[in-house]
């Protein structure tokens, strides 16, 4: 199938799980993954519209940025692990980092959002299944709270929701624990950090599990090989 029909496909499915969770699907976004793929197959998509992409790593998107600056309606967000000596790049060419996990990558964040006088979205990226292997904040650690605390110091981000990445279970029904959990949490921090942020975003779901994620409060589902196929390799 082509991008183009994975891409339609993928679509029906949001809405009907949008639809049994009685919910609207305008409530969901669609990110395409597209870590690995070339410039050529993020066109085909575009011209599909999709218009919301996610990249894992800054140094291969920045290899595919000028081959994409004419894509004015697009945007890009950093997923996968910023190091703090690469923030400046990620705010440069991308849209949002959607995988802040401490405070010190916040803080360079924002000085070079400062330097480039622009405000960036960020997201809090949450290793919701205490994963060592996996990075992002635990739900409880010093560290979220001291992201939380600091968001005022941080005039250009706007902290904007929370990102997690679930243990990964055959069956899609595996995540849904987690999936929950992030919902709560995110309805804890609202309660408590209401005047400093918004975190109207929950980014939780991929290619195996969006639709247990959308039934479970997911707001944006990052989905790759059900629109690329699998990952290209160097």
């Amino acid at each position: 199938m082509s991008i183009a029909s994975n891409l339609s496909v993928i679509r029906g499915r949001i809405a009907r799980a949008a639809n049994r969770a009685r919910r609207s699907p305008n409530d969901i976004v669609l990110m395409a993954v597209c870590k690995t793929q070339p410039a050529s197959k993020i066109l085909e998509a575009y011209n599909a519209g999709q218009y919301l992409f996610g990249e894992n790593r800054v140094q291969e998107f920045a290899e595919k940025f000028r081959a994409l600056a004419n894509l004015h309606a697009a945007e890009f967000h950093m997923i996968g692990h910023l190091q703090s000596n690469k923030a400046a790049k990620a705010v440069e060419i991308f849209h949002a980092v959607d995988s802040v996990d401490s405070a010190r990558l916040a803080h360079r964040l924002n000085d070079a959002a400062k330097s480039l006088s622009k405000t960036v979205d960020v997201l809090i990226e949450i290793n919701i299944g205490g994963e060592g292997a996996k990075s992002g904040s635990a739900p409880d650690s010093p560290e979220l709270e001291a992201i939380f605390s600091g968001a005022p110091n941080w005039p250009h981000l706007r902290i904007r929701g929370l990102m997690t990445v679930p243990p990964f279970t055959e069956d899609p029904e595996g995540a849904r624990p987690y999936f929950r959990e992030l919902r709560e949490l995110r309805e804890r921090l609202v309660t408590r950090k209401a005047q400093a942020v918004t975190l109207d975003i929950l980014s939780m779901g991929m290619s195996h599990d969006f639709e247990v994620a959308i039934e479970e409060g997911s707001t944006c589902v990052r989905i790759g090989t059900a629109i690329f196929g699998e990952r290209m390799h160097p």
